[in-house]
């Protein structure tokens, strides 16, 4: 992902084909170490193509991937018992304080 990150930096930069040292480059000044391997792959890619119209063709793809609807079952799932127990914590500390309400330290 640093290796996409670093290549889209230098386009943004005003380089429309970054070349594998523009990238290391660009990962070194912030300390990172580039894997040449990963560099030159994604330099094949995407070699001859407008950055514009791959981000526009990985959004198209992205559109058809489910998105997270089934968490929200599972947290409400987990959050359901939670709930109970504070229900039950506070029918438990009524008795006891009704059980206080009866005496009085003047009687």
């Amino acid at each position: 992902m640093k290796v996409i990150a670093a290549y889209l930096l230098a386009v943004l930069g005003g380089n429309t084909s970054p070349s594998a040292d523009d990238v290391k480059n660009i990962l070194g000044s912030v300390g990172t170490d580039a894997d040449d391997d990963r560099i030159v792959f994604l330099l094949s890619q995407v070699q001859g193509k407008d950055i514009t119209e791959l981000i526009a063709s990985g959004r198209e793809k992205l559109a058809s991937v489910p998105s997270g609807a089934g968490g929200g079952v599972a947290f409400a799932a987990a959050a359901a018992p939670a709930a109970e127990a504070k229900k039950e914590e506070k029918v438990e500390e009524k008795e006891e304080s009704d059980d206080d309400m009866g005496f009085s330290l003047f009687d």
